[in-house]
C-alpha cells in the first residue's frame, strides 16, 4: 500500500495541524511505503513573501522529522522539485469540470479574504492537489477533515479519467482521525484553529513553550455551567475534550467520565494544557537540532526529490501514452 500527503510551508505549524495530519504521517511509515510532499508551489496561491518561503520550506521539513518522519523509510521532499507535479496537473484539468472547482469551501473562503485580488491558481489548487495525489498511484491518503472535499475530488477525478481513457489510476482513499480531526481556536471554538485566519491566543504552535501553551490554554475560552462534556451548546469545552483524548490517545467518553464529577473547569484545562506540554516537548527538543543542520535538510529533500521523480515519471509517461500525446523527450 501506498500511502501519500502533502503540507503547506506557510506559517508556524499548530496544534490542529498534528493532531489533524502529522501523526497520521508517522502512523502511515508502520502501513506501507510512505510519501510526503511539502506543497510550496500551494503555498504561493495566496499572498506570501518570497524571500520567507525557502526558509519555511526547511522549517516545515525539520518540524515533521522531528515530529517522527524518517528520511530513511519513506520519501520527504519539495513540490516544486518534481516537475511531473505541474504536468500532470494541467492534463487533470481537462477532465475536471469548472462547477467542481468553484464548489471548493476553500476556494469560497480564501476568495473571499482575497477580494482584491483572486488568482486562477487558487482555483486550480485542487487540480494541483489531486494531481499530487495521483501521481504516485496513492491507496491512502492521511488528511485533516478540511481537506476532505479535496479528497472527494480527486477521487471524482480519478473515475472520470480512467472511464474515459481507460484504467491508469489507483482511486485514493482518505484516513481522517477519529479523535482530532478539527481543532477549533481556543478563543473562537467555533472557528478553526489557523495560523492566518485564527486568533494568536487561540492558536497553539507546535513550538510554542512550555509557559505559552499554559498561557493558551488557561485563556481558552469555555462555556456557562460546570459539566465537562461534549454538547453543541458548549463547543469551547467540546473541544478542549477532543484535544485531550487525541493528545492521550484515547476516546472523549473516556474524558468525559474522568471528570465526571468536576465542578468547575480550571482544573479541566490545566490538564490539557500539560497533557499537550509533554506531547510537544520532544518535537521542539529535537526540531532546535535537526533546523540548525540546513545542508542535512537539503540533502534529504534532494534525495527525496529523486526517489519521487521515478515514481511520479512513470505515471506520467501512462497518463501521457492513454491520452494520446507523445512520450516526453
Amino acid at each position: 500500500m501506498r500511502v501519500f500527503s502533502g503540507i503547506q510551508p506557510t506559517g508556524g505549524k499548530h496544534l490542529g495541524n498534528y493532531l489533524g495530519a502529522v501523526t497520521g504521517y508517522v502512523e502511515g511509515q508502520d502501513r506501507g511505503e510512505a510519501i510526503y510532499c511539502i506543497v510550496d508551489l500551494h503555498a504561493i496561491t495566496v499572498p506570501y513573501e518570497p524571500q520567507v518561503l525557502a526558509t519555511n520550506v526547511l522549517d516545515t521539513a525539520a518540524l515533521l522529522i522531528a515530529a517522527g518522519i524518517d528520511p530513511i523509510r519513506c520519501l520527504l521532499f519539495r513540490q516544486s522539485d518534481v516537475k511531473e507535479h505541474t504536468e500532470l496537473s494541467w492534463l487533470l484539468a481537462t477532465v475536471t469540470a469548472y462547477g467542481e472547482l468553484a464548489r471548493m469551501h476553500q476556494f469560497k473562503e480564501k476568495s473571499a479574504q482575497q477580494r482584491d485580488f483572486v488568482s486562477v491558481g487558487l482555483f486550480m489548487y485542487p487540480i494541483l492537489q489531486a494531481a499530487d495525489i495521483l501521481a504516485y498511484q496513492t491507496d491512502e491518503v492521511p488528511v485533516g477533515d478540511d481537506q476532505k472535499q479535496h479528497l472527494e475530488l480527486a477521487r471524482d477525478i480519478v473515475q472520470r479519467f480512467n472511464a474515459r481513457y481507460g484504467e491508469t489510476f489507483v482511486v485514493p482513499t482518505h484516513r481522517i482521525p477519529k479523535v482530532g480531526a478539527r481543532v477549533m481556536d481556543l478563543q473562537v471554538p467555533n472557528m478553526k484553529m489557523s495560523t492566518t485566519g485564527g486568533t494568536e491566543l487561540g492558536t497553539v504552535l507546535i513550538l510554542d513553550d512550555a509557559a505559552e501553551i499554559r498561557r493558551k490554554f488557561k485563556s481558552a475560552v469555555t462555556d456557562s455551567g460546570h459539566e465537562i462534556i461534549r454538547d453543541e451548546d458548549k463547543p469551547g469545552v467540546s473541544n478542549l475534550i477532543q484535544i485531550l483524548a487525541a493528545v492521550r490517545g484515547v476516546e472523549p467518553d473516556e474524558v468525559e467520565a474522568e471528570y465526571a464529577d468536576a465542578t468547575g473547569y480550571g482544573a479541566f484545562k490545566e490538564d490539557v494544557a500539560e497533557a499537550v506540554v509533554e506531547a510537544l516537548r520532544p518535537i521542539r527538543e529535537r526540531y532546535a537540532v535537526i533546523r540548525s543542520d540546513e545542508r542535512s535538510l537539503a540533502d534529504v529533500l534532494q534525495r527525496g526529490a529523486e526517489r519521487a521523480r521515478s515514481i511520479a515519471s512513470d505515471t506520467l509517461g501512462l497518463v501521457r501514452a492513454r491520452m494520446g500525446i507523445a512520450p516526453a523527450l
